[in-house]
């Protein structure tokens, strides 16, 4: 099949949807298939033989980028376009971000109470969140494209926010590679990692991967960590990603936690610190399916997140981890994480983790997608 696969950077160091991408891109070429990339820029590195790249720029807007794209796809004649989220010239669209609306309502939790009936009345002024609905509005008119929710979590959100009717969408959850991440890295990382950071061996070593601080709950997890190493709790805990540290850095020296957290910076490799890791906490307010927590599973690690978390639905609490119903609400996290301090039960639920990430492959997310491509081109084949 010729494939179109359209997104805002063809790099798979800038996030989620850019690496997912990226890795979708080479393993569609494995497999036969002719790939055009159409985004506004390329990494150098991310492109191999197979790829067609199709450079969009001097757009200035979000519509005008969308509208771009759209004229260059007119001229490729693809069999099947799989836009991430941009545009709205597409076969499949497949919102990474999950539904616009619903991530925009659980940012607003993220500022004080009085601010957020203010917050909500500028953004039907500003023209930034204006383009936005009209951009959404073209997206998700019902003139035959399907859509893909990464989790129900985001099938919920597109059909209320948006009215996406269900049978417009199909159910694809992100995959995860098994080699990359796996238990068997402790072997190579696990005693120089922790020796490097000075965790003890009967220490228990929390670990988040986040570039947005406040989005995925680094504050509460911070005080959460204060209310169990004030209760005599053998935590600590390493924070890799983000930019800007000094805030959250302060917040760890006030709630009385500055020695026991470890700021990493960017990591290249997350592999490394998922070995050393003793359990995977994430509270964070949106994610429509957050590939860290997968790759948590995969390296068997027992996993804390939210019910907001699209990722979080595939386990079963206290098999493979807990859920909290409240990003923000310290002493539930606290909570939760107390039955991981014992060494028994982490080593069960890391066990039942990776038996669950077996089940959602990175193999089994690109074959999915690729029948969603199928079904559209059988559906075209009966209607010709």
């Amino acid at each position: 099949m010729k494939i179109g696969l359209v997104l805002d950077h063809f790099d798979p160091r800038r996030g989620g949807v850019e690496q997912w991408t990226a890795r979708f891109a080479h393993w569609l070429v494995r497999a036969g298939h002719e790939v055009h990339v159409v985004a506004s820029s390329f990494a150098d590195d991310a492109l191999a033989t197979g790829i067609t790249a199709h450079e969009v720029r001097g757009t200035r807007t979000r519509t005008g980028f969308a509208a771009a794209v759209e004229h260059r796809l007119r001229t490729l004649r693809l069999d099947v376009v799989h836009d991430t989220g941009c545009g709205w010239y597409c076969d499949v669209l497949q919102p990474h971000g999950g539904a616009r609306r619903a991530a925009f309502e659980q940012n607003q939790l993220l500022l004080p109470r009085a601010w957020r009936p203010w917050k909500r009345a500028l953004a039907r002024w500003l023209p930034r969140y204006r383009e936005f609905d009209r951009l959404v509005a073209r997206q998700y008119a019902d003139d035959g494209r399907t859509i893909i929710a990464i989790s129900k979590m985001v099938a919920r959100d597109l059909a209320r926010y948006h009215g996406v009717r269900p049978e417009r969408m199909r159910l694809v959850y992100n995959g995860v590679d098994l080699v990359q991440f796996t238990p068997q890295n402790r072997a190579r990382y696990r005693t120089p990692l922790r020796e490097k950071l000075g965790v003890g061996p009967d220490e228990v070593l929390l670990l988040i991967v986040a570039h947005n601080f406040a989005l995925k709950g680094v504050p509460t997890l911070l005080r959460a960590v204060g209310r169990l190493a004030a209760s005599g709790a053998p935590v600590r805990l390493a924070v890799a990603g983000g930019k800007r540290h000094a805030a959250a850095a302060r917040l760890a020296a006030r709630v009385g936690v500055g020695p026991r957290v470890t700021f990493l910076g960017s990591v290249d490799d997350a592999a490394p610190w998922y070995a050393a890791a003793d359990v995977y906490v994430q509270p964070t307010f949106y994610d429509p399916c957050s590939l860290v927590v997968l790759e948590a599973f995969a390296a068997g690690l027992p996993v804390v997140t939210s019910r907001f978390n699209g990722a979080g639905e595939l386990l079963t609490e206290g098999r493979e981890g807990y859920l909290v119903d409240d990003p923000a609400n310290v002493e539930e996290l606290a909570e939760r994480l107390r039955p991981l301090l014992d060494a028994g039960a982490r080593e069960r639920m890391g066990i039942a983790a990776r038996q669950l990430a077996e089940r959602h492959s990175w193999d089994r997310n690109c074959r999915e997608m690729l029948d969603v491509y199928s079904e559209i081109a059988e559906t075209r084949r009966l209607a010709a």
